[in-house]
């Protein structure tokens, strides 16, 4: 068990090392963060915190940096989330306020994050299936062709072209009034037993046409957007070639790999978490951190985060991502 004062030690070369990428000697540790103690002190917790595998002695200099197991003991125990500044609340509303439907918020959010943190940010869509309905619209267009529309709760929008027959307005109407009666706020699977027996309520006569409006609804419920990764911010990744220890090309293979990142962000809950280097069960991410979280509202739940080297700022990094997440949770409640 380390006592407050290495970990106070290790606390300062964590900090120095990720804001200079230089190993922290024992007087610059001294002299920069008031530890009230001798160099001499310093030198023996160092020695300390490397024997039990928190910091490393890199080649032949004097100073130190942290090793996966430093990061980690600093992100549980020592990294408080640095609270955002009202600059950076307002660029974030500024940024994604105004998205048109589930595609614009996520093509908006990962460039955001990519931007905030400049890191590689990525982002899970949310699963459409665990999405309810939010609206039916019935729009006539000419003759009686005409467009049916249903909105999920996630803002996504969906049309099929119905052939409406002879109805009129007032019908059309007074038909849509009745499917967002009875399908608002109900998940694909119920509304697809609400619908089956829909056709049964209405009069002989108008009832191929609603057949032809259960089918086009039904289908639309249906097909759910495969669940995928979006990525922005790899260019970043070139910035810090010099943080990984071999190639940064796995790094950036890993990245194309769908399947690999939905695994990363599969875990993803409400709180922020981070895997430090080798706490990545995939081989080429190593060298790297990723930190994510949940977003969604009720049941649809997906994951956004970031993926960078293991020297990076976890405190700014796990706020802006905590920040982030929690917009997007709002933005897509509120929709």
């Amino acid at each position: 068990m380390l006592d407050d004062r290495k970990l106070a030690v290790l606390r300062a070369i964590v900090t120095d090392y990720v804001q200079s990428h230089e190993p922290v000697g024992s007087r610059a540790i001294v002299e920069r963060h008031n530890l009230d103690v001798s160099s001499a002190t310093v030198r023996n917790d160092m020695a300390a915190l490397e024997e039990e595998g928190y910091i490393t002695h890199p080649h032949t200099s004097a100073g130190r940096i942290p090793t996966d197991k430093g990061y980690r003991l600093f992100v549980d125990r020592l990294a408080a989330m640095k609270p955002l500044t009202n600059a950076e609340k307002k660029a974030i509303t500024h940024f994604l306020s105004g998205a048109a439907d589930i595609d614009d918020i996520v093509t908006r959010t990962v460039r955001l994050l990519a931007q905030v943190t400049q890191q590689v940010a990525i982002m899970q869509y949310p699963t459409m299936g665990a999405a309810v309905v939010r609206r039916v619209d019935l729009i006539s267009l000419h003759d009686s062709r005409g467009l049916l529309i249903v909105v999920n709760s996630l803002g996504k929008v969906a049309q099929r072209s119905i052939d409406f027959g002879s109805m009129d307005e007032e019908s059309l109407t007074q038909l849509r009034d009745r499917l967002n009666d009875a399908l608002a706020g109900l998940g694909p699977s119920r509304a697809a037993q609400v619908l089956a027996d829909f056709s049964s309520t209405v009069s002989p006569e108008v009832r191929p046409i609603i057949h032809g409006i259960v089918a086009g609804v039904l289908d639309i419920l249906a097909t759910d957007q495969p669940t995928r990764i979006v990525v922005a911010g790899i260019n970043h990744v070139s910035q810090f070639s010099d943080e990984f220890e071999t190639s940064i090309r796995p790094v950036l293979d890993t990245l194309e790999e769908q399947m690999v990142l939905l695994k990363l962000l599969g875990e993803a809950s409400a709180e922020v978490t981070v895997r430090i280097g080798q706490e990545n069960e995939h081989a080429n991410l190593s060298t790297a951190s990723v930190v994510a979280s949940g977003y969604g509202v009720d049941d649809a739940w997906a994951g956004l985060g970031i993926v960078g080297p293991t020297r990076m700022d976890y405190p700014s990094t796990m706020a802006s991502v905590r920040a982030v997440a929690r917009y997007v949770s709002r933005i897509l409640a509120e929709g």
